[in-house]
């Protein structure tokens, strides 16, 4: 497989979501407005790890594009977990992409404590061969829930999914922690926004 030929329409459909994505924040900004977006990072999958989830799924490498929905990956961050609601609405409403599938794991966390709202969408890429489909994972979560899941993501490469049953339990109560903390920042939202809002003023005033 020519890797270069095939990953080519994923990364352009990453780079536009976080171009459109981002785009939402600078009209929040403008219109002097809370951004419910904090920030917006994209990736495609390393070829390693293609290759290990297709061995781990028994998924069949001609049939990576329709079998595989997270080659192409798009986070979004928020503050507050009210913001993440925001969010999905604005891509719901959207109307350059179809949503194939709806993972909420923070309605219904995962059993690990792993919390995040994710989207499934099958967005159109111009190539020189014409339109192609290409399937985008869209990840929303808040900050807290983003830092939570980044360590979990390195203890289970560094034992190999394998997490000793301390370990586990400690994440789980840290996973918990997390969220008390969003649950506490989502209460004093008002304060935290005012304080943002003066800071940003008295920038400009600078």
């Amino acid at each position: 497989m020519d890797w270069d030929v095939f990953l080519t329409p994923y990364k352009q459909a990453v780079d536009e979501l976080k171009i459109k994505l981002r785009g939402y924040r600078e009209q929040y900004e403008m219109a002097s407005q809370h951004s419910p977006i904090e920030f917006v990072t994209g990736r495609v999958k390393p070829i390693p790890s293609i290759l290990d989830k297709a061995r781990r799924k028994s998924i069949p490498l001609n049939q990576l594009d329709t079998q595989m929905q997270d080659l192409a990956g798009v986070r979004v961050m928020c503050q507050f977990v009210d913001d993440i609601k925001i969010v999905i609405n604005l891509i719901k409403s959207r109307t350059d992409f179809d949503i194939v599938e709806v993972r909420d794991y923070i309605a219904d966390k995962k059993d690990s404590g792993y919390r995040s709202y994710h989207l499934v969408v099958s967005y159109p890429v111009m190539t020189i061969a014409g339109e192609q489909r290409i399937l985008v994972e869209i990840q929303i979560r808040t900050l807290a829930m983003n830092f939570w899941a980044t360590i979990e993501h390195s203890l289970n490469y560094k034992y190999e999914g394998q997490i000793p049953k301390d370990v586990k339990d400690r994440l789980q109560r840290a996973a918990e922690a997390a969220f008390r903390l969003d649950e506490e920042m989502s209460q004093i939202r008002g304060e935290i926004q005012e304080a943002q809002q003066h800071f940003i003023l008295k920038k400009l005033d600078q």
